[in-house]
């Protein structure tokens, strides 16, 4: 089974834990990378333990997902050129509160529909994968 990761009165979901790879913790959220090279697939995890819906977040912790889901979007479509930025917070499968930022191309595999059950996942490289974190990293910190 897989751990989860805990930080001080946090825990991020096992699933998602298995799912994604770290990428930054920003002020609020935990920024991860979806082990899905099919698509640029970057997910937020608000860093509160509990919340399973936006609107269970105080207005400032708000606020501050919504600046982060900017940068965040503004970040992918810069690095990865996509067509249509698919953002969401589904949670019907994984109930904690984290948001989708999803980079599609015309044509990609699932377009014009949803991502979600279109394909198996098809994982990164090890060398893609870091290079794809660490140009993450790099756009954050610049």
């Amino acid at each position: 089974m897989t751990q989860a990761f805990s930080t001080t009165a946090f825990t991020l979901d096992s699933r998602l834990a298995a799912d994604t790879v770290a990428v930054a913790d920003l002020p609020l959220s935990a920024l991860r990378l979806m082990n899905d090279a099919t698509y640029p697939w970057l997910i937020l995890v608000p860093r509160r333990e509990g919340i399973t819906e936006i609107v269970d977040l105080d207005p400032a912790d708000r606020q501050q997902l919504i600046e982060e889901i900017a940068t965040v979007s503004s970040l992918l479509r810069d690095m990865t050129r996509c067509d249509k930025l698919n953002v969401g917070a589904l949670g019907n499968m994984v109930p904690q509160l984290h948001v989708h930022v999803i980079g599609r191309f015309n044509g990609d595999p699932a377009w014009p529909g949803p991502v979600w059950g279109k394909l198996p996942p098809r994982p990164y490289g090890e060398a893609p994968r870091e290079g794809f974190v660490s140009a993450l990293r790099a756009r954050l910190s610049a």
